[in-house]
């Protein structure tokens, strides 16, 4: 597995595209004036609090407040707002909770307005951005994300990633912790963290450490609502979570970018160091690594699969709905039940990269085709859940219902990524698909029928046809190698700009 972290920087944003052999796995974006990222923490006052609710309207300095429920206030509440008071008036100048009395734990299942109260300054943390009309979700629950491990203030636990499943190295790294962990602080360690020594953890430890105390020297002098720690910025932050061997280059256009990741690749990894690179070229970053062409045909209403299949994934207020289509493909398979298998595991593993890749959250329900084996339900839901696994947003996949459908619960911790795949239409008003999306679909349809016809003559309009034959080598010679045959492309004007028929050696459209 080969996985590349290619960064494009323009002058308002920082676009992320993580590539498997190749391939679009993830897409993200920085937003130059974001300024609630998951992960920041503010100081922040109560606004008002919402008995019915139980809830809190807070001001973190967003348009919309942001919402505080008591469930997530964390049992330490009241040793939080007794440490933020006693910092923010210079009472207390020792930071690191060695010498601080904690309070008693909140009740479980008590209420908002018996905690804290209007006015009051609260440090609270962001964990889900604002969407829509909503601002962002907080809570009082503080944590610190390291590369191997995550510091938790108030807190005395040590927890292991249920991703580690071998006991005698869980029980090796909460060893290992109790012996270094500073009072008054919690771990938890990542996935990451596994068959890492003593060093590299009290390092990463202490790295988080220093970054709470930095924070706390912001406190006396700051002025709620104010940010007081950010989270690392989206570049460093993708490789703290997901970095590992398989990482065989990072590549950005942006020196002070490039000079960071370095930097930052020094601390976790040296020997990894040398794959981050500076792009140079003139050609733009992403059309040199084909990935605006697949961010143009995975983003689409449609999204084409291999065999002819294909998705289509609607959106609505309350919930994604995907349907899967088996298309015209040519019927290979011993019998429609195993036909219907096949086209749903493909379907499958697309679904679970199209909800990494779009950063879909909430509900998603899934129309796979028919299946009237257990066995091959079983399988399915076997399946996807398999390829749901490299999914990082908490998630969660229910087995087929008795209407077929599969339903999937996602987290949403930021806005769904929305990419516009159409294009002005040049023969009439109103918008068409772009001419890449169009170009998958001709290739699609000719993987399907040129074993079937001696001959195949493709019919198009001259843009698309100028497009074709084009370059060196052109998509008409690659196709030439690909099939051993040669596909005769013929410009057509009376044809409308995404018009295309196929032709026989009897001029007879194929269909």
């Amino acid at each position: 597995m080969k996985t590349e972290l290619i960064i494009r920087s323009s002058s308002s944003d920082i676009d992320f595209a993580l590539l498997k052999n190749g391939r679009l796995i993830e897409l993200h974006k920085e937003v130059n004036d974001n300024k609630f990222n998951v992960g920041d923490i503010f100081l922040a006052k109560i606004k008002k609090t919402l008995s019915g609710l139980n809830a809190a309207f807070v001001n973190v300095g967003s348009e919309k407040d942001a919402f505080l429920h008591y469930h997530d206030l964390g049992p330490q509440l009241l040793s939080s707002s007794k440490f933020t008071k006693l910092v923010s008036t210079g009472k207390l100048k020792e930071f690191t909770l060695k010498n601080f009395h904690f309070e008693r734990d909140i009740n479980k299942n008590g209420s908002i307005d018996q905690v804290i109260k209007s006015g009051q300054n609260l440090l609270v943390q962001v964990v889900k951005e604002p969407i829509s009309t909503k601002g962002p979700r907080i809570s009082s629950e503080l944590s610190i994300a390291g590369r191997h491990l995550v510091l938790v203030p108030f807190s005395d636990r040590i927890s292991v990633s249920q991703k580690i499943s071998n006991r005698k190295e869980k029980e090796r790294l909460k060893r290992l912790v109790k012996s270094i962990k500073p009072k008054g602080f919690g771990v938890i360690l990542r996935t990451v963290a596994e068959g890492i020594k003593v060093a590299e953890l009290d390092r990463d430890l202490q790295n988080s450490l220093q970054r709470w105390v930095n924070m706390c020297k912001q406190l006396p002098n700051a002025k709620a609502p104010v940010k007081v720690l950010s989270e690392l910025n989206r570049a460093s932050s993708i490789l703290r979570d997901i970095f590992d061997d398989s990482f065989t280059s990072i590549v950005t256009n942006d020196k002070a970018l490039y000079v960071e990741l370095k930097e930052y690749l020094e601390r976790i990894a040296p020997k990894k160091a040398s794959i981050v690179k500076l792009y140079r070229s003139k050609i733009p970053i992403f059309e040199k690594y084909s990935i605006e062409r697949q961010i143009k045909t995975a983003f689409g209403r449609t999204v084409s699969m291999p065999k002819g299949a294909y998705l289509v994934i609607e959106h609505t207020e309350a919930l994604h709905v995907i349907d899967v289509n088996s298309g015209n493909r040519s019927n290979k398979a011993n019998s429609q039940a195993d036909t219907a298998l096949e086209v749903n595991l493909i379907a499958a593993s697309e679904i679970a990269r199209q909800l990494q890749l779009r950063d879909m959250g909430g509900i998603i329900v899934v129309d796979f085709i028919d299946m009237h084996s257990a066995e091959h339900r079983h399988k399915l839901y076997e399946h996807l859940k398999n390829e749901m696994k490299s999914n990082r947003t908490k998630h969660k996949v229910l087995p087929p219902s008795k209407f077929g459908l599969v339903q999937i619960t996602r987290q949403r911790v930021r806005p769904e990524m929305v990419i516009k795949t159409k294009e002005e239409n040049p023969n009439k008003n109103g918008e068409v698909e772009a001419p890449i999306i169009l170009v998958e679909k001709i290739e699609n349809q000719l993987e399907r029928i040129v074993s079937k016809h001696k001959k195949v003559v493709l019919h198009t309009h001259p843009f698309v046809a100028s497009y074709i034959k084009q370059g060196i080598p052109s998509l008409q010679n690659k196709w030439f190698f690909k099939y051993k045959k040669w596909i005769k492309v013929i410009p057509r004007d009376a044809y409308q700009y995404l018009e295309y028929h196929f032709f026989d050696a009897n001029n007879k459209e194929i269909r």
